[in-house]
Parts: structure tokens; C-alpha cells; sequence
């Protein structure tokens, strides 16, 4: 029994160094993350390999591992641009980037950790300054939004080619003018709108008046045509035909008084 605490102090001890060790070695990386090993004694950063993935992980207790996230991100910026003819514009845009997976040693070895700070902030803002300096206000306004929101992307992912960084989409969500030049476009666009609609008044009251002319001059042709074509003969059989319909017509009283200036006769009955 005395000789049972000098066998078990030293087990005891090894065990705690282990767990000391185990905590110093063991390395739990999260959902969307991923770990870049630095190796202190074996070159650095690792970047030939794919980095530590979801899960638990044992490293030696001097190496270093550092996690990044590497789920898709949102960078969201108000940045105060100059348009093609020098007045203050601002722009709310949103960028979604995330790390390149392969590459994040190369990443954590070129730019670190501040990464967004120090390559994607800087590229959406110089890429949102050289599109937006291409525009008027009125343009930036009324319809060059998607246009703009279009080449800040391409412009952007651009610069970010040889970053290590995967640019996915710029979306641009707002775009404010100062009131002055905001209240001068809407009134210019309404001036537009009613001249617009004016034009449309005098282009459809034109069409009425044409189709108008067309008709009368349709009817004009027709009466002149049915004029030509009636001679005094057929007037006359016309007049002999009617005057046979109302002889025999029951209805009718029939009396004959004389003949008109035709030579037909003059019919008056009782209807």
C-alpha cells in the first residue's frame, strides 16, 4: 500500500502532460471553415495541400493552425463616387466573395487574414469609381443602374483574378443624387412624359381626321358612282315596280288621280 503512491504519481503525471498535449494539438474546425497549417519547423505555411477541413484535427503542439470561413460572405458599402460630369453620387452596394478553398494557404500567406480590408474592399471601390465616372446623373437615375451594377462586377472580379478570392456577384442596391440634380431629372422626365403624351394626342386626333376624310371621300365616290348609274328608264321601272306592290297590297286604298311629271300615277291611300 505505501509503494501505490509512488507507482501512481508518475502515471498521473504523464497523464496530465498528455492531456496537456492533446489540448495544445487538438484543433476542431467548424461548419463553412477551413484551417491553413503553419508548420514552425517545416517551411511555414503549407500551400501544396488541400487545407484542414470540417471537423477534429491532432497537429503537433508547435504548429499553428488558422481557420478562415469559407462559406459565401457579404461586404456591404456606401462608398461617395464622381460621375462623368463631376457631381457627388453615392452608391449602396453589396459584394458576396468568399476564399478560393484550394488556394487558402496561398491566401493566408499573401494577404492574411485581413484580406477583405487589405484586396476586396479596395478593388469594389476603385472599380465603382471608374464605372459610375462614365455616366451622367440622369443616366445613373433612370436606367443605367444594371448596367453599372453589371460592370462593377466585371471590373471588380478583375482586379480579384490573382487574389485567391472568388468574387460571386455586386449587387448594387441604391444609387442617391443630391436633391437638387434629383428634383431638376424628375422634373425633366415629367416635361418628357406630358410631351410624350401630347405627341401621342396629335398623332391619334391626325389618324381620326384621316379616317374621317377616308369615309367621306368613300361615300362621296359611292353617291357619285349610284348617281351616274341611275338613269331616267330605270328610275321609271323602279317607279312602275313600287306602284304595282302598293296596288295589290291589301292594306291599301288605292286612288288614282292623275300621273305626276314621270308619267307615273299619283297614289294616295288610306296608310
Amino acid at each position: 500500500m505505501e509503494k501505490l503512491p509512488k507507482i501512481a504519481l508518475p502515471f498521473i503525471i504523464g497523464v496530465i502532460v498528455l492531456v496537456i498535449i492533446l489540448s495544445k494539438s487538438a484543433v476542431t474546425i467548424g461548419s463553412g471553415e477551413a484551417g491553413v497549417l503553419y508548420k514552425t519547423f517545416g517551411g511555414g505555411v503549407v500551400t501544396d495541400k488541400d487545407p484542414l477541413g470540417e471537423g477534429f484535427h491532432i497537429v503537433a503542439p508547435w504548429n499553428k493552425v488558422y481557420v478562415y470561413e469559407v462559406r459565401q460572405q457579404e461586404l456591404f458599402e456606401k462608398m461617395k463616387v464622381l460621375s462623368s460630369n463631376g457631381l457627388e453620387i453615392q452608391i449602396d452596394a453589396s459584394a458576396w466573395y468568399q476564399p478560393v478553398y484550394q488556394d487558402l494557404g496561398n491566401l493566408h500567406q499573401t494577404l492574411g487574414e485581413n484580406y477583405l480590408q487589405r484586396v476586396i474592399q479596395p478593388a469594389i471601390r476603385s472599380a465603382a469609381r471608374s464605372v459610375v465616372g462614365r455616366y451622367t446623373p440622369e443616366q445613373l437615375y433612370s436606367s443605367k443602374r444594371d448596367a453599372i451594377q453589371d460592370e462593377i462586377f466585371v471590373e471588380t472580379k478583375k482586379i480579384l483574378e490573382k487574389q485567391y478570392v472568388q468574387l460571386n456577384e455586386v449587387l448594387v442596391r441604391d444609387v442617391t443624387l443630391p436633391p437638387t440634380i434629383k428634383e431638376a431629372i424628375e422634373r425633366k422626365l415629367k416635361q418628357e412624359q406630358e410631351s410624350l403624351e401630347y405627341e401621342f394626342r396629335l398623332v391619334t386626333a391626325a389618324k381620326e381626321a384621316e379616317k374621317v376624310i377616308i369615309e367621306a371621300q368613300g361615300k362621296a365616290d359611292a353617291n357619285r358612282i349610284l348617281s351616274a348609274s341611275l338613269t331616267d328608264k330605270i328610275l321609271q321601272d323602279k317607279g312602275i315596280e313600287a306602284t304595282i306592290k302598293l296596288a295589290e297590297s291589301p292594306n291599301s286604298k288605292v286612288v288614282v288621280i292623275g300621273s305626276g311629271d314621270s308619267g307615273l300615277p299619283i297614289i294616295l291611300g288610306n296608310q
